[in-house]
């Protein structure tokens, strides 16, 4: 296996959504570093890969950069995966990128899945352009975003817990307005599979009588 990062998109749900040259590269390189271990283990037991993992997650990839990129230089191929879809999309993979390239490192990514896009093409709402926002800032900046964001005309895409889901939609209500047109995929892939479009008062209401459970993708129309 050639020495270089290869970045391997990983299924969001259905394991029948991860690809035959990602099976294939998983199984060659000589480490994959795994998000979560625990999680990327059942993956890898399914699809009878046993080559080694190592951890490599947002409270440790500071310190671990360093090393893997001199694993690299010195002959070695490694595989990044994340817990679900592809890396360094609101998961890990962005600094270890970085740190390969700038070290003339050559880096591979692979196609697959990623929750936004499939929750984009099937809402229904203009899709020739878009911004990604991924999750919005917990508390510091929330305010200052959303405000920027009222003024936005591209179809807008955001993540969101469960837990989470009620107070964004208020703030949308807040920023955006209670008639903007959202759709709400949650579960995408999984066997709860669901998606919801209305207006922002609508899938208030909606959530309001139906608790929300599993990861949500919130695709919003832009201000007309």
């Amino acid at each position: 296996m050639e020495s270089k990062l290869y970045l391997v998109p990983t299924p969001i749900g259905n394991l029948e959504d991860i690809t035959i040259r990602a099976i294939r590269v998983l199984k060659e390189v000589d480490l994959i570093l795994a998000e979560d271990t625990r999680t990327s283990g059942k993956l890898l037991k399914h699809f009878e890969i046993v080559t080694h993992m190592q951890s490599h997650h947002m409270h440790n990839e500071h310190k671990t950069v360093e090393n893997i990129v001199n694993r690299i230089k010195n002959g070695e191929s490694i595989a990044l995966i994340t817990d679900a879809g592809t890396p360094a999309i609101s998961d890990p993979g962005f600094l270890l990128s970085r740190a390969c390239i700038k070290n003339d490192i050559e880096i591979e990514c692979l196609p697959g899945a990623t929750a936004f896009v499939p929750a984009l093409v099937n809402s229904g709402l203009p899709n020739d352009k878009f911004v990604f926002e991924g999750f919005l800032p917990v508390k510091k900046g929330r305010q200052t975003r959303l405000k920027f964001l009222a003024e936005e005309t591209r179809t807008m895409i955001f993540y969101e817990s469960p837990h989470k889901l009620l107070k964004t939609l208020h703030n949308f209500t807040e920023y955006f307005g209670e008639n903007r047109s959202i759709s709400v995929s949650r579960e995408l892939t999984k066997m709860y599979e669901e998606t919801f479009r209305g207006t922002v008062k609508e899938t208030i209401h909606y959530f309001t009588t139906k608790a929300p459970k599993g990861e949500f993708v919130l695709v919003v129309s832009g201000k007309k």
